[in-house]
């Protein structure tokens, strides 16, 4: 059948194999982004794109984002188990619901199946089909809308409760005339939707032709080659068992306890078992995650702990076996409000993993980094703008963090203050790294950054953001990272500065200026060690 394998590859023939495939993925992303309208996609790339095989685990990938790669095989199963033998070719299914294989509302999945064959119905359960045409693998992106409808512009309103007030569910769902005019009918910027849509679906296509490309080709191999690399990477660190805990600031939604972490790791042979037992239940704020983004979370700090050189595809996840408890914060169900689960959560959830196995491999690990996207949304007339803020990050055996970055679960570029500024009534008035925010060692951490804005119209600014209570931790006698902080100053005036808190809904004036000061990155090291100036 075609997409089995027919050779057995050596180790050059399979990197070519690996590399030609991550080729696509790749243009398919520049094809995403070239293409796109908005700032937040065209500027920032909050983007991601992967090809998938005809079961639907994770082929490649492009270098994209994190939170959105290691969860997108979610929405590929849920397309698979809604439509298994009814798409067509060229057909392309949508989906952004999170209890239904998405992570929240804004990342709005496109998932397409590559036929080879007959142009007549194919067959979605990777057999021949009706008309003969035969399913060898998917392609998928997944594209920050900033707008999806909802109570607040951005759809990420601090005050949500449940799903229903962040804005339009869609279940997998194939894109036609009519689902389009539904997404755009719903939010607040249907031109920039629009210009965002065509773009992933255009690189989609341009994915199904590449892939197309591959048949006869052994892409089992790859996924089986992930695999032996993480059972070997497992097996190096050796038998044992970790614990670790942290906490979120808040849960949102006005609530200002902290919200516990706790994650125990086991290792046996070459297989893992990450235990979220005492994590706490899910919220009724925002602050939840589907299980999709802690699993995300859990990819994330197993290659960049054991071997960040190895693959990132699903045989990757095979020797992983999770304990997520149901309906707690790290496995929510319906209908809990999940939009800081994506940014925020995913965030704590990688330093708690990365904090357990610092214990079992001191050296591959770092103090944390910042530990937050610092999401900020505005909205005004006709217009919503969102960004997420750099910071620092933590310092590491010999190295110290490096200076306003984006961290962790995601990769994303900044908006640069000329596209801000054009497109945007908003001037920056001032952009710096935030000097002194590092935690103090051998090797110190990273240093945030301080941004004031002016509006320049009445406006609703939704801030989504973390460790502004519990600071990023040091680690191997390191201090701690500066927790962030956010301060709003009633018409630009220093005397009349009000901070506020983590997670907020508020409306502002033409005039007024909102400061953001990032957290630093955690300290590597005792600081009497020798110094090693932040990067």
């Amino acid at each position: 059948m075609i997409g089995e394998p027919t050779t057995t590859l050596g180790p050059a023939a399979l990197q070519i194999l690996i590399a030609r495939l991550s080729g696509v993925a790749r243009e398919m992303s520049a094809v995403l982004r070239r293409a796109s309208y908005s700032p937040n996609i065209k500027e920032r790339a909050d983007f991601s794109c992967a090809l998938f095989t005809p079961d639907g685990e994770l082929l490649v990938q492009a270098e994209n984002i994190p939170v959105h790669l290691g969860s997108m095989p979610a929405s590929v199963a849920a397309v698979i188990e809604r439509f298994a033998g009814r798409l067509r070719p060229g057909d392309q299914v949508a989906v952004n619901d999170p209890f239904s294989g998405g992570t929240h509302l804004n990342d709005i999945t496109i998932v397409a199946p590559c036929f080879v064959g007959s142009a007549e119905r194919g067959g979605g359960d990777g057999g021949d089909g009706d008309g003969g045409a035969t399913l060898i693998g998917w392609v998928a992106n997944r594209a920050h809308h900033a707008d999806v409808g909802g109570a607040a512009p951005g759809s990420m309103p601090a005050q949500a409760t449940e799903i229903f007030q962040e804005g339009l569910r869609l279940p997998p769902v194939v894109v036609d005339e009519a689902v389009r005019e539904i997404l755009l009918a719903n939010s607040r910027t249907p031109l920039e939707r629009a210009g965002d849509l065509d773009a992933q679906l255009g690189a989609n296509r341009v994915g199904v032709a590449r892939l197309a490309q591959f048949v006869g080709q052994p892409l089992p191999e790859v996924v089986a080659y992930g695999e032996r690399r993480m059972r070997a990477a497992i097996r190096a660190v050796g038998d044992g068992e970790w614990r670790f805990a942290d906490q979120l600031d808040s849960a949102g939604s006005g609530e200002r306890d902290p919200v516990p972490l706790a994650v125990r790791i086991a290792i046996s042979g070459d297989e893992v078992l990450m235990d979220f037992t005492g994590s706490a239940p899910q919220t009724r704020g925002n602050v939840n995650a589907v299980a999709a983004v802690t699993t995300s979370a859990v990819a994330f700090a197993l290659r960049s702990a054991l071997d960040p050189t190895m693959p990132a595809n699903g045989g990757t996840m095979r020797p992983v076996h999770l304990i997520i408890p149901a309906r707690s914060v790290l496995a929510a169900e319906a209908p809990a409000a999940v939009a800081a689960g994506n940014v925020e959560v995913s965030q704590r959830v990688a330093d708690l993993c990365l904090g357990a196995l610092a214990a079992a491999c001191a050296e591959r690990v770092g103090a944390a980094s910042q530990g937050t996207m610092n999401n900020l949304l505005i909205g005004g007339r006709g217009w919503v703008y969102y960004e997420t803020v750099a910071g620092g990050q933590g310092g590491r055996a010999g190295k110290p963090g490096m200076s306003g970055v984006h961290t962790a679960m995601t990769n994303t570029k900044n908006t640069p203050v000329e596209a801000l500024e054009r497109t945007y009534p908003m001037r920056v008035l001032r952009y710096r790294l935030r000097r002194g925010s590092g935690g103090a060692g051998s090797a110190p951490g990273g240093e945030g950054i301080e941004r004031d804005l002016l509006l320049l119209e009445d406006v609703t600014v939704s801030l989504i953001t973390e460790r502004r209570v519990s600071p990023p931790w040091g680690l191997a006698g390191g201090g701690p990272g500066a927790v962030g902080e956010n301060w709003l100053l009633p018409g630009g005036e220093e005397d009349r500065a009000e901070r506020l808190p983590d997670k907020c809904t508020v409306e502002l004036r033409a005039g007024d200026v909102l400061r953001m000061l990032t957290p630093g990155g955690g300290g590597w090291g005792s600081p009497s060690g020798p110094d090693l100036a932040p990067a």
